[in-house]
């Protein structure tokens, strides 16, 4: 069974989105309906030999691993991307159901869990209850 670990900032009241982080590479993708983000087209902190063995041990919720992530060309695009289409489907009339989203990058312990948490950043700023769950964050990184 995989581990999980929860990001630092559950929402209070109703939750009206979900936000799981995975990794594609341990080949047990989250099931169920959920708009899909893709990160892979980010830098892979731990491909990049300045910064490897810094972030062998990191994750996504370590603020150096975040900046680096941020600081990726693409990265605010893919936010605001799936911010916009999540904002959609909450709004839509007459919704009944929690919206949830998967965020993947290969391994699942940097790229994901930064868009994860950006995400989830913002929807809780525009009012909407939001967590996140971090499903591969403590698996090894894959080569």
């Amino acid at each position: 069974m995989s581990q999980t670990r929860l990001g630092p900032r559950p929402s209070p009241g109703l939750i009206q989105t979900v936000i799981v982080s995975y990794g594609d590479g341990h080949h047990d993708t989250p099931r169920g309906d959920a708009l899909r983000i893709d990160t892979r087209p980010l830098r892979n902190p731990p491909s990049d030999p300045v910064v490897r063995e810094r972030m062998l041990h990191a994750t996504g919720l370590d603020p150096h691993v975040q900046a680096y992530v941020r600081a990726t060309p693409g990265f605010e695009r893919i936010v605001q991307r799936g911010l916009d289409h999540a904002l959609a489907l909450l709004a839509l009339p007459g919704r009944r159901f929690r919206v949830d989203i998967h965020v993947t990058c290969g391994g699942g312990r940097h790229r994901s869990i930064v868009v994860a948490e950006e995400l989830a950043a913002r929807l809780q700023a525009a009012g909407i209850g939001a967590e996140t769950e971090h499903r591969h964050i403590d698996r090894p990184i894959l080569t």
